[in-house]
């Protein structure tokens, strides 16, 4: 048996244990090697598989694995007298070496215990990355943008300032956020509820993206929905921006009303790709 199938067998057992499990030293010791692995990048919450209709798997034992660490955490005081906070003892924050290869410029930003975050990221301040995150080589994240719990960031995407991805722990067995290679997310631009943004897409500075909002391809003229089992997918290469539609009945139609959805306009060129030149300058 590989030490991967062990390790999932015991994360199993022990988060079975429920309460029973808080203080035990074979549970904690199967703990941190969990978190371990996701630090280091050999494990994580959801992974590219080929074999799936969506071109992912979600790791569901080792989300459990997570919120075992949350049960076996007891509150203490951590940091030093620049940086203090109270939070479980199991998820501190993270610390790194030059030898890491991230850039993490100072003015407040945190990255959590069992977060991976590759060589060539560039973290702006303020920011946050949760644990269970995984951010891939030469991806910057900029000032006030959120990383949320389990989301899978691709190599060379630009989290550009106030842009959230939001965070998917619970349930296990749902999909996180997933932003795949090449990917522009602007400013002020949220990501959210296991939406995947695929690789190459841009998304417009205030656009927001989850389960409930359709988004208008009007180059393909197709409507994009989540279904009940399927997450909101955002096509390769496409660009969207924020934009409305009509309400189409009641005091909404009468009143002249319309609400908020994110429209593809168009799908990157060369045009497109000119206009991100400047990401290459701030690496």
């Amino acid at each position: 048996m590989s030490t991967l199938q062990n390790l999932e067998e015991t994360i199993e057992h022990w988060f079975a244990q429920g309460a029973a499990a808080a203080g035990n030293p074979e549970a904690e010791a199967a703990f941190q090697q969990l978190r371990n692995a996701l630090e280091a990048g050999t494990l994580r919450s959801a992974e590219p598989d080929a074999a799936t209709p969506l071109g992912w798997r979600v790791n569901a034992w080792v989300k459990r694995g997570i919120l075992l660490g949350f049960l076996l955490g007891q509150m203490r005081e951590m940091g030093g007298d620049e940086f203090s906070f109270i939070d479980k003892h199991t998820y501190p924050a993270r610390r790194f070496a030059v030898e890491d290869g991230v850039r993490i410029v100072p003015g407040g930003s945190s990255i959590r215990a069992g977060a991976y975050v590759a060589k060539g990221v560039v973290v702006m301040p303020p920011a946050y990355v949760n644990l269970g995150a995984y951010v891939d080589e030469g991806t910057m994240v900029d000032s006030h943008a959120l990383v949320g719990s389990c989301a899978q960031i691709g190599k060379r995407v630009h989290l550009s300032a106030a842009a959230q991805i939001g965070g998917v722990l619970e349930p296990v067995n749902a999909s996180p956020v997933i932003i795949e290679d090449d990917a522009l997310v602007g400013g002020n631009t949220g990501v959210y509820e296991g939406t995947i943004v695929r690789r190459r897409a841009v998304l417009a500075a205030g656009t927001v993206l989850t389960r409930g909002t359709p988004v208008y391809d009007v180059v393909r003229g197709e409507v994009l929905k989540a279904s009940e089992d399927q997450p909101l997918v955002i096509p390769e290469g496409a660009v969207v921006v924020p934009g409305s539609r009509a309400v189409g009945k009641g005091k909404g139609a009468e009143w002249g009303l319309s609400v908020y959805t994110p429209v593809i306009v168009k799908y990157r060129d060369e045009k497109t790709e000119l206009s991100l030149a400047l990401e290459d300058l701030l690496r």
